[in-house]
């Protein structure tokens, strides 16, 4: 038992030392959380939007992104078809007659999403380059927003926070929870320059980076997790802006979340094995970024084996003491068994569990009030399951990764 306890109050040193800190980031800069630079110049802006079989979503992303109040004289907007089979292609063409800042690659082969995007980049003239996913929508004032960020000559991305257009199913409400802590806590990571992710639905970033850095690389199956490892990884900067927001379409099935968050995995378990010589290295993405996302998954995976671990031998020892007691003709359970004191590790995850919850709340109520999201995550009992059940659970997708990074199973 002893060697059960040294593991368990290891793990919850971990958890409650990035706990903490976290903690620490939001006292020194909780005024700040919202702020962001105002832009020295006006910068030519290109938007990026590259799409396959997307005729349901693209002509709000277009609108959306036209309807910003950046300068039109100063936005520049190329979608990529990449080999769309449905009619993809006759929304945009349409929406060029409305648009004289619309461009368009039409691409009859799917080439995938990061070759359709260094497509783009080369054809744009923009200093700066916006990429939206083309089933995400920009608020009217987060291009500016993220402009002034550039100031900074060796910043090289800037991203978003990000929101769900869907939010009626029990599974899309708890991703509405998820999203918010995650663009929070991003946010934190940036007073460190430690960003790791500029995020699909809207990133903007310099173009004399991008093509130093040989832009997004089609070799991989989460490119905007990889372009900001490269970036970082060039010395370079990324910032989040929190103030900027967007809205997006999530999963509203098992199966497709499940897919979507396996990808998400390998993204993340391939940047680290990419960029493992870097590690200890290279500044705040060496000596911060890659321990830091390598600790995560590491303990992420290992608490939820030790929980099995302590639940499979419980019911185990449960099973045994029921069959002795049986065969034996005696008492299965007897008052003098029950131990009612409370051991130093219920203690300690009691106290692991009380100030997450409170953190959450406390993220919610400042981000989420935001975009009017409060009716969705008030309920006592999302909070909860998210807690207990979806964040308990959630390793069961890293093991899924682990298994078709194995396989080299890299498919989309």
């Amino acid at each position: 038992m002893e060697a059960v306890t040294i593991i368990y109050l290891v793990l919850m040193f971990v958890a409650l030392y990035m706990f903490f800190f976290f903690i620490i980031l939001i006292v020194r800069n909780k005024n700040r959380m919202f702020d962001y630079p105002v832009a020295k110049k006006k910068y030519k802006v290109t938007v990026l939007a590259a799409g396959l079989n997307e005729e349901k979503t693209i002509e709000g992303t277009v609108n959306a992104i036209m309807n910003s109040n950046y300068d039109k004289k100063y936005l520049e907007v190329i979608v990529i078809n990449d080999g769309s089979t449905d009619n993809t292609s006759k929304v945009v063409r349409g929406l060029m007659k409305k648009y004289k800042n619309l461009k368009f690659i039409d691409r009859k082969k799917n080439i995938g999403k990061a070759a359709s995007l260094n497509e783009g980049i080369k054809m744009a003239k923009g200093e700066l380059i916006a990429v939206v996913d083309a089933d995400s929508f920009p608020a009217k004032d987060s291009i500016q927003m993220q402009t002034g960020y550039f100031n900074d000559p060796m910043v090289g991305g800037v991203t978003s926070a990000v929101f769900l257009r869907n939010k009626t199913k029990f599974i899309e409400k708890l991703q509405v929870v998820e999203y918010i802590v995650l663009a929070w806590t991003r946010k934190l990571l940036d007073f460190i320059d430690s960003v790791y992710v500029t995020n699909g639905p809207l990133s903007m970033y310099r173009k004399s980076i991008l093509n130093e850095v040989g832009g997004f690389d089609p070799n991989t199956i989460t490119e905007d997790i990889d372009l900001t490892w490269n970036i970082l990884n060039h010395g370079y900067k990324t910032k989040m802006c929190l103030s900027a927001f967007v809205t997006t379409v999530a999963p509203n099935k098992f199966k497709a979340w499940f897919r979507q968050r396996v990808r998400w995995g390998i993204g993340g378990l391939l940047a680290i094995w990419k960029y493992r010589k870097s590690f200890l290295k290279n500044g705040m993405f060496g000596f911060f970024v890659i321990p830091f996302v390598s600790i995560s998954i590491l303990l992420s995976v290992s608490v939820f084996l030790f929980a099995m671990y302590l639940i499979m031998r419980s019911l185990f020892l449960a099973y045994l003491s029921s069959t002795y007691s049986a065969a034996a003709d005696t008492t299965w359970i007897r008052l003098q068994d029950l131990n009612l004191n409370p051991s130093i590790l219920v203690f300690f995850t009691v106290v692991l569990f009380t100030t997450s919850f409170i953190y959450t709340r406390f993220i919610l109520m400042a981000l989420g009030t935001k975009e009017h999201e409060w009716q969705e995550i008030k309920s006592l009992f999302n909070r909860l399951f998210y807690l207990l059940a979806y964040l308990g659970l959630y390793p069961i997708v890293w093991f899924g990764s682990f298994y078709r990074m194995i396989r080299r199973d890299y498919r989309w």
